[in-house]
C-alpha cells in the first residue's frame, strides 16, 4: 500500500497564513523522512482557512527541501490558466527535480464565484467546457505531441527534456473520471469531498479506460481525510475543529480552523446538526489501528493500492503525530532524520 499526502495548508485560529506555509514545509520534510510516496499541494484562493494559493511555487520549495518523496499539485485548477504556461511551469519543475514531479489537474474553481472571475479576468479566459481541450493541450505541450493540425503545433514548451511530470486528473464526480478514462490518465477520487458512490465511479473509470502511451493500464488513487491519535477520545476531541470548519464552510464562512474549545462553545442549531451528520462520512478519526483498518477497507472498496491522506488539526504537533502514527501502522519505509 502506498500512502501519500494532500496538504491544503490550513490556517489555524490564532495563527497566520505565513504560519500555514511554514507548517506545510515542515510537514513535507517529516513525511519525506517517514516514507510517504507523494506530497501534493492543493490550490485554493481568497480563503480565510486555506493558504495554498500557488501550489506550483510550493512544489519547487518542497522538492528542494526533500530527497525522495514525489511532489506535485493536488491540483492545479486548469480552467484559470493557459495550458502552455502550466506545461512550461511543470517542465521547469521536472527539469530541476527529474522523476519526482506530479501534475494533478482539476476543474473546480477552488474559490468563490467572484474570485473565480478575478482569476479569469481578460479576453482570453476559457469556460469550464473547454477543460478537456486544455488537458490535451497541457500534455501535448509537455511531451511535444500536439496534433499536426493544432494551431500551436510549432511552439516548444521549454525547458524540454527526456522526462515529463506524471499527469493525474482529480475529481469527485463521474465527469472527471470519464475524462481521465478517455485520455488514458490516472484518476484520483476525492472521497474526502464526496464520501458516497466513489467506488462505483472508480469502477466506471476502469471499464471505460482507453490505454495511452503514458499509461497502458488504469490507475486509481483515493483522497481521504484521516486523523490518528493515541486514544479514540483524543481523536474525537481533535476532529471537532474540522467538523465546525466544515459546517461554517457550508454556510459560506471561510474563516480559519477553530480550536476544539471553540467548537465545544459553538451554538449548533438544528440545521448545523444536520450538516454535521451529513459530513460524518467525510472523515476517519480514531486510534492508529482503527484508522488503518478503515483505510484498508476503503482501499479494498476502491480496488486501489494508493491513498492520499488529508489531515487537519488545530494542534500542528497532533497533525504531525497523526502522520507518524499511520506511517508506523502501515510499516512505511522511513529513514532517520538528518
Amino acid at each position: 500500500m502506498h500512502l501519500s499526502v494532500l496538504d491544503q495548508s490550513p490556517i489555524r485560529s490564532g495563527a497566520t497564513p505565513a504560519d500555514a506555509i511554514r507548517e506545510t514545509l515542515e510537514l513535507a520534510r517529516l513525511c519525506d523522512r517517514l516514507g510517504y510516496h507523494r506530497y501534493w499541494l492543493a490550490e485554493h484562493h481568497a480563503s480565510g482557512g486555506l493558504a495554498g494559493a500557488a501550489p506550483e511555487i510550493l512544489i519547487g520549495h518542497i522538492a528542494q527541501a526533500t530527497s525522495r518523496i514525489r511532489v506535485g499539485s493536488g491540483g492545479v485548477m486548469l480552467n484559470h490558466y493557459s495550458a502552455l504556461k502550466v506545461a512550461e511551469t511543470f517542465r521547469t519543475l521536472e527539469t530541476l527535480h527529474p522523476g519526482r514531479i506530479d501534475l494533478g489537474l482539476g476543474r473546480a474553481p477552488g474559490s468563490d464565484q467572484r474570485t473565480m472571475q478575478a482569476l479569469r479576468a481578460g479576453p482570453g479566459s476559457a469556460s469550464v467546457d473547454y477543460y478537456p481541450r486544455q488537458v490535451l493541450d497541457v500534455i501535448g505541450f509537455m511531451d511535444n505531441t500536439l496534433e499536426e493540425e493544432h494551431p500551436f503545433r510549432d511552439i516548444l514548451a521549454q525547458p524540454s527534456g527526456p522526462s515529463s511530470p506524471e499527469v493525474w486528473l482529480l475529481g469527485s464526480s463521474m465527469d472527471s473520471a470519464t475524462f481521465a478514462a478517455h485520455f488514458g490518465l490516472p484518476f484520483s477520487f476525492a472521497h474526502f469531498i464526496t464520501p458516497r458512490g466513489g467506488d462505483m465511479v472508480a469502477e466506471a473509470y476502469r471499464q471505460r479506460y482507453q490505454p495511452s502511451e503514458r499509461h497502458p493500464e488504469p490507475k486509481v488513487g483515493v483522497g481521504v481525510f484521516a486523523l490518528a491519535a493515541p486514544t479514540q477520545e483524543e481523536a474525537d476531541y481533535l476532529i471537532k475543529s474540522r467538523n465546525l470548519w466544515l459546517v461554517r464552510l457550508m454556510k459560506g464562512e471561510l474563516g480559519p480552523f477553530p480550536t476544539p474549545e471553540e467548537a465545544d462553545a459553538y451554538p449548533y442549531g438544528p440545521h448545523d446538526m444536520q450538516m454535521l451528520e451529513a459530513n460524518r462520512g467525510r472523515s476517519i478519526a480514531g486510534t492508529p489501528d482503527h484508522v488503518a483498518g478503515e483505510l484498508r477497507a476503503l482501499a479494498d472498496a476502491y480496488s486501489t493500492d494508493e491513498l492520499t491522506i488529508v489531515t487537519i488539526s488545530h494542534d500542528f504537533e497532533a497533525r504531525k503525530r497523526s502522520y507518524e502514527l499511520l506511517a508506523a501502522e502501515f510499516g512505511l519505509s522511513g529513514r532517520a532524520a538528518a
